[in-house]
């Protein structure tokens, strides 16, 4: 067994990863040969991420506030608290607050043989971000 004491400070991604301001903790990284990393993710209201994909998928855990995610050619779905989101190996998706809400998730992922946990694409537009149902 292995007891880790928070060291990092919490971070910023780099910018072209995202708009808006997203602040991360990371919360497991295991050394190799582990592959799975997790970070918790901190989005402020309107913040997303780019559109992405992760070559062993990903599943995100709502921690608090409400997002939305949404995969490639799909509607955009509303998230919450408890919500667990599976993304399959390779599809293309981005997710983020809403609008008018801070949202908090658990992403959980695996890296490839190079080491890679994601692939980072265009941004979301604010036209496709738009596309987002009322939040009630």
């Amino acid at each position: 067994m292995e007891i880790t004491r928070p060291v990092l400070a919490t971070t910023t991604p780099p910018a072209e990863w995202f708009t808006g301001s997203v602040y991360m903790d990371e919360v497991a990284a295991p050394p190799p040969p582990a592959r799975m990393r997790a970070i918790s993710v901190h989005f402020t209201p309107g913040a997303r991420t780019n559109w992405h994909t992760h070559p062993f998928g990903q599943t995100l855990y709502v921690l608090e506030g409400v997002g939305l995610v949404q995969l490639r050619g799909g509607p955009v779905e509303v998230i919450r608290p408890g919500d667990r989101v599976h993304i399959a190996p390779g599809e293309d998706h981005w997710h983020g607050a809403a609008p008018t809400r801070f949202m908090t998730h658990l992403a959980m992922q695996e890296a490839d043989e190079q080491g890679g946990h994601t692939y980072w694409g265009d941004p979301v537009t604010d036209d496709q971000y738009a596309q987002a149902p009322a939040i009630g």
